[in-house]
């Protein structure tokens, strides 16, 4: 993206981890300050881009997965820029009469998904933040677009792990399944890491700290287990996204113990 092509709202100057996986994936919607943090990234975790493709064939198999179970629903929070293979396309492909609400708060992700889905009534874009949970579901266009009597597919891929708060990232999760009926279900992938050198670690800090999100953290299954208690943990549970319902083993190297996880666990 030329550093000309600014649109209004947006810092070129302030890196987004949205823009950064836009970078991870090989897309061109990001800038300087996106790559050049991205760029700090790969040389700490030379695996990152790996992880990124990993996250991707997850939602598509997720999703996949979520349409097979009857959900014709989505709530994707935490969106990011568009790609190849979108939710929408995923899910429209399969059952053309679904739904699909992107939510985002990168005004970015919001110029881009709004002129791709221009043409297409049954998704939407709603800028929104995460963190802000009651004013999210407080939006009356996504209880326009998505009802919430039925069940509905709530996606946190790739998002979690921005928010180092473990009471927080409980309090987002809690507070986006109190609407859910039963029949609907939460996905989530997230970061994680087994080992990881503490001056490693410090400089991954430092780097997110200059973005757009407050921090990130890595969690085991364990406390991901946490996020979906209560919930009926879909078969294989919480695993590696390489091994979650694989059509290809991609069987990546995870130097230093990093990856990342997830699972897909339904409402009872």
């Amino acid at each position: 993206m030329g550093e000309f092509e600014v649109p209004a709202g947006v810092d070129p100057y302030t890196p987004s981890v949205a823009r950064m996986y836009d970078y991870y994936l090989g897309g061109k919607d990001n800038f300087a300050a996106d790559r050049e943090a991205a760029e700090k990234i790969i040389e700490l975790l030379p695996n990152v881009r790996e992880i990124a493709r990993e996250n991707r064939e997850f939602l598509i198999r997720a999703v996949t997965y979520l349409c097979e179970q009857g959900v014709r629903q989505f709530l994707d929070v935490g969106a990011g820029l568009p790609t190849q293979r979108n939710v929408h396309q995923v899910a429209q492909d399969l059952a053309p009469e679904s739904r699909v609400v992107y939510v985002d708060n990168d005004p970015i992700v919001m110029t881009h998904a709004r002129a791709l889905l221009a043409e297409n009534a049954r998704v939407i874009a709603v800028a929104a933040d995460m963190r802000d949970t009651q004013a999210l579901l407080d939006r009356a266009e996504i209880h326009e677009h998505l009802d919430f009597s039925e069940p509905v597919a709530v996606l946190l891929l790739g998002v979690l792990h921005f928010i180092p708060d473990d009471d927080e990232a409980l309090k987002i999760v809690t507070a986006l399944r109190a609407p859910l009926v039963p029949g609907s279900h939460l996905a989530v992938s997230h970061g994680s890491i087994d080992t990881v050198d503490k001056d490693r670690d410090r400089k991954g800090q430092q780097i997110f700290s200059r973005t757009s999100v407050p921090g990130t953290t890595s969690r085991n299954p364990a406390q991901l287990a946490a996020f979906l208690d209560g919930l009926e943990i879909a078969d294989p549970g919480i695993v590696s996204l390489s091994e979650w319902r694989p059509e290809i083993n991609l069987a990546l190297p995870t130097p230093g113990g990093v990856g990342a996880i997830g699972a897909v666990a339904r409402v009872i």
